[in-house]
């Protein structure tokens, strides 16, 4: 959780961070996770903070090809559902994650290669 809320700290400073932007979060090399709620609370407000925009919307879609990395990608779905700006939804396919995004890539290599 410390690494996720590092990381996300650093996205949310970033200068090309702008509203609206679609997320892909990918959880495919999730080996586990720590039962620490108030940390995924303080991740998920922190979240809130840099999504909340007066008339925009985010996407964010979870890469979650395993139970283990479903089961934890449905638990952060649910904690958007009472938003309205944010659209959260939960994929076990890499294709289906990116086409969603709007993405033609159908892979995580396709999609690196392409912005290298």
């Amino acid at each position: 959780m410390e690494e996720s809320l590092r990381i996300f700290s650093e996205y949310a400073r970033h200068p090309d961070r702008r509203p609206g932007q679609k997320q892909l979060v990918d959880l495919s090399r999730l080996t586990g996770f720590e039962n620490d709620f108030p940390k995924l609370f303080e991740l998920q407000a922190k979240k809130a903070e840099v999504f909340m925009d007066p008339g925009v919307q985010t996407l964010l879609v979870y890469y979650a090809p395993t139970k283990l990395a479903f089961d934890l990608a449905l638990l952060a779905e649910r904690s958007w559902r009472p938003f309205s700006f944010v659209v959260s939804l939960v994929q076990e396919t890499e294709a289906d994650a990116l086409s969603l995004l709007g993405l033609r890539e159908r892979s995580l290599d396709q999609l690196l290669q392409s912005v290298s």
